[in-house]
């Protein structure tokens, strides 16, 4: 197999994004979208709760977040965005997507001391308050991009969620925060059609299991193949009246920007126009970075900005701007921040700089041309 050196390739969609969001600032972008321009447009959501939720040693551990928060509070960027409260999920909410026999059994395994829900998902005395924090703050910020109180968003809360199965949680993952989302804003907000979008470097399997028979919820996902947890084949389309709603881009190790890129434009934006849906929601993991060191693949800081920017036309473009992101993985603590600030300029104002001390991956770039012709060929795009 060819390998491309990263320095020859060149993304042309990419030039065309830059350019049509360049008048996209955050003082006209609002009134285009409808929007009240004396109310704060980007909003968030984090609080310190989340910290409850540690085990030293583990990946997904306390500084993850706090290191995220110190960036983003010495750029300043949290100043001109609106904060919204990350109170806990009530138990209605979080069982909409799980038993209550699941969340009981959560509570209890937490309150006792150190436990393990599987051999990769601990929880502490203060991880189900932590998680269920996370999905009530994911919640809540989906409530105020869907109503006009902002035109999108982020939550900045773990454990993050989108392995976690209606029935266990594993994969770092307590509760299903995306997924529980979702349904909330199915049946709380009135929203007809929802896609949700994975760029975390493993595959979403518990979001799309439980979205999987569901043709009003589609489910797109880039993720490392085969890797942890082993689900996402390409032949994986959705079941029953959900057939073709779930789009799985099951790359090999080593795709970087260009590849990413490509399945984006080549796949995302055509699956996503077929959807036109009512608002996107994003499992945004930081670990597809090339110097992540729990994976293999070679986006850098700028891949996933142009990516973020894609992402930004077309809720822009189909659902009147509503976009909402929720923390999942990322386990270089600096890569995660970085990505993190980024990812939040990016959605106050799609032209903004990117901050990216890291640059470019140090190695060759594979290509997918043959996966991609092969899943527009499955997908009929």
């Amino acid at each position: 197999m060819k390998l491309i050196p990263l320095s020859q390739v060149t993304v042309a969609s990419e030039v065309a994004v830059t350019r049509k969001l360049n008048d996209a600032n955050r003082f006209d972008r609002p009134q285009r979208l409808g929007y009240d321009c004396t109310a704060m447009t980007t909003c968030y959501a984090y609080d310190p709760i989340e910290q409850k939720h540690t085990l030293a040693g583990h990946p997904e551990h306390r500084g993850r977040l706090a290191s995220t928060m110190a960036l983003l509070q010495q750029d300043g960027i949290l100043e001109r965005l609106r904060k919204i409260d990350a109170t806990a999920a009530t138990d209605d909410i979080l069982r909409a997507v799980h038993p209550s026999a699941y969340v009981r059994y959560v509570e209890r395994m937490a309150s006792s001391g150190l436990n393990h829900l599987d051999p990769d998902t601990y929880v502490v005395p203060g991880s189900y308050e932590a998680a269920s924090a996370s999905a009530g703050a994911l919640v809540n910020v989906t409530k105020a991009v869907a109503t006009g109180q902002a035109y999108n968003g982020m939550s900045l809360m773990r454990p993050p969620g989108h392995h976690a199965l209606a029935d266990r949680g594993m994969g770092f993952c307590l509760f299903a925060n995306v997924a529980i989302a979702a349904r909330y804003a199915q049946r709380q907000l009135g929203l007809d059609q929802i896609l949700i979008i994975d760029w975390d470097v493993h595959h979403g399997n518990g979001t799309e299991s439980i979205f999987y028979d569901d043709p009003a919820v589609a489910f797109f996902s880039t993720h490392q193949y085969p890797f942890y947890p082993g689900t996402g084949a390409a032949r994986d389309r959705g079941g029953g009246n959900g057939i073709g709603y779930t789009l799985n881009v099951p790359f090999p190790a080593g795709v970087g920007d260009a590849g990413y890129a490509r399945a984006f434009d080549e796949l995302l934006t055509p699956f996503a126009r077929r959807i036109r849906p009512d608002l996107i929601l994003v499992s945004a993991g930081y670990d597809a970075h090339w110097d992540d060191p729990l994976a293999m693949e070679m986006l850098s800081l700028a891949g996933y900005a142009a990516l973020a920017r894609r992402v930004v036309a077309l809720a822009d473009e189909l659902c009147n701007g509503r976009l909402v992101l929720a923390l999942e993985g990322g386990y270089h603590l600096d890569v995660l921040a970085h990505g993190v600030l980024n990812t939040l300029r990016i959605l106050e104002d799609p032209a903004q700089e990117i901050s990216d001390p890291f640059g470019p991956a140090r190695a060759l770039e594979r290509p997918i041309d043959d996966l991609l012709a092969d899943l527009k060929n499955l997908h009929k795009l």
